[in-house]
């Protein structure tokens, strides 16, 4: 593996691919989501390190300052990022790094910012190539001779999942060194160093809070077919067939036959939607993985409704013990602003379906499963009411991780580039982050929301719910899962 750290002067190439992220996320973070891998990073390294290219790694998340990064550049004639749009403040200030230490070193650029906002990559001279769209097809081209490219292009994606290489996870960046971090550390930031040394299981990733560490993050579908407002997915790359069923349980038993897999983490957009490859999921995991390892993945309120048998056979026969369902927001009114197709309705069958078997496992003396629980508060448009329905919805929940955030306008969603058209968005490239407690929308009284979510509107939230209902939601709990958007 290569890897080069500052206090290492070890290189094997005069290539590099900068891993992007917020400054110090490896080293002392703030929570486990900060240090979960790029999987985009790690499938091209691995194309081109099967195909003889070989590459460093270094990434803004394992040092602390700018000047460590700096350090490390001399010599290279090449660099590579995967840009997303709350990462671009970070690939801006590293390519702007790189081209003055290496004037006629080439910035390599793609991801999800370069495909929604190129206009606003091309502004910067430091991005010489900048790739639209996926990039697995032509990304040995690209470095080979990326001259013959224009600045801005187009790139290939394969046509299934099933063409892609299992990913090569000792070429994703490492947790900084831990010995030579602690000596420099104020005795804080030592002990969560520390803890993350523990709980990290390199090349595995760091358990959630839920489930038992190491974490295999994996992905079987790529892009969700739905087109909520709110959401730029769909206008990154266009659906391709999904990783089948004996590919994914291959990849997770070699991956604990190496590493030791304690839990799953299934990053799909969506993973509760094609019923038939679903099916094959529950005959298959619980006979050919090593483990019936437990897993987070994604769903929807109104599939769930539709296939109410196959969730329940999901959970009960395949471990899903944490499901993430998109809920968004408790009232039918913004539930249409956001272009959702779920109802309400839709909303509370998934949370009386879920509450109804976890209590009958709990019955039964096994673990039940827990929403993780994904809400949107300042939405342009929402009343107080219509926040009250959201939170109101939550307390429905009897098992449930809150992961609440504030809407953000980001550009290639339907929504954010009306905002960001009307002049009302609050975020810009300089501030393309996912800070949670951020005002991203001119006209939204971020006030009101702060005060909801410690505690001050309670009467008119709990109005109308049981007593049991009433008492969920510990002092804090609220502001405390305001995550980023």
């Amino acid at each position: 593996m290569n890897s080069i750290w500052p206090w290492s002067k070890k290189r094997t190439s005069d290539i590099v691919w900068i891993d992007l992220g917020d400054l110090g996320d490896l080293v002392h973070p703030n929570g486990p989501h900060e240090q979960w891998q790029d999987h985009g990073l790690g499938l091209l390294r691995t194309i081109l390190h099967q195909n003889g290219i070989e590459t460093d790694i270094l990434s803004t998340r394992a040092i602390t300052s700018w000047d460590q990064l700096a350090r490390q550049l001399p010599g290279y004639r090449m660099a590579l990022m995967n840009v997303r749009s709350y990462t671009f403040p970070v690939a801006l200030k590293a390519a702007r790094i790189f081209k003055e230490i290496n004037p006629e070193g080439l910035v390599l650029a793609g991801g999800m910012h370069a495909t929604v906002a190129p206009e606003e990559m091309a502004e910067v001279e430091a991005f010489d190539k900048i790739c639209q769209g996926a990039g697995e097809e032509i990304i040995l081209d690209l470095v080979r001779d990326p001259d013959s490219f224009p600045r801005v292009f187009r790139g290939q994606g394969a046509r299934s999942m099933a063409d892609w290489p299992a990913i090569d996870r000792e070429l994703w960046p490492k947790p900084a060194d831990w010995q030579g971090l602690l000596a420099d550390l104020r005795p804080r930031q030592a002990l969560s160093t520390w803890k993350l040394r523990r709980a990290f299981n390199w090349p595995l990733e760091p358990e959630c809070g839920w489930g038992p560490p190491p974490v295999a993050t994996v992905i079987t579908s790529r892009v969700c077919p739905w087109q909520c407002v709110f959401c730029n997915e769909a206008s990154y790359i266009p659906n391709m067939g999904r990783r089948p069923v004996a590919m994914v349980i291959d990849d997770l038993n070699e991956l604990d036959e190496k590493y030791g897999v304690g839990s799953v983490v299934i990053h799909d957009s969506m993973f509760f939607q094609n019923p038939k490859w679903l099916q094959e999921w529950i005959e298959e995991y619980p006979r050919r993985a090593n483990t019936v390892w437990p897993y987070w993945a994604a769903g929807r309120a109104d599939t769930v409704r539709q296939w109410p048998d196959l969730f329940a056979a999901l959970i009960r026969e395949t471990n899903w013990k944490l499901i993430s369902i998109g809920f968004e927001s408790g009232s039918d009114r913004v539930l249409k602003l956001l272009n959702k197709e779920c109802t309400e309705e839709d909303n509370y069958f998934a949370i009386d379906l879920l509450n109804r078997i976890g209590d009958e496992m709990e019955a039964e003396g096994k673990e039940p499963p827990i929403f993780w629980s994904n809400l949107m508060l300042g939405i342009p448009g929402e009343t107080e009411e219509d926040a009250f329905k959201t939170m109101r919805m939550l307390k429905r929940m009897k098992r449930v991780f809150p992961s609440i955030s504030y809407y953000a306008p980001y550009p290639g969603s339907a929504l954010g580039f009306q905002l960001i058209a009307e002049g009302k968005s609050l975020m810009s490239t300089e501030n393309y982050h996912r800070f949670p407690d951020d005002e991203k929308v001119k006209g939204v009284n971020y006030g009101f929301y702060r005060e909801l979510l410690a505690g001050a509107y309670d009467a008119e939230v709990n109005r109308g719910l049981s007593p049991e209902e009433r008492q969920r939601g510990y002092a804090g709990l609220y502001q405390q899962a305001l995550a980023k958007a």
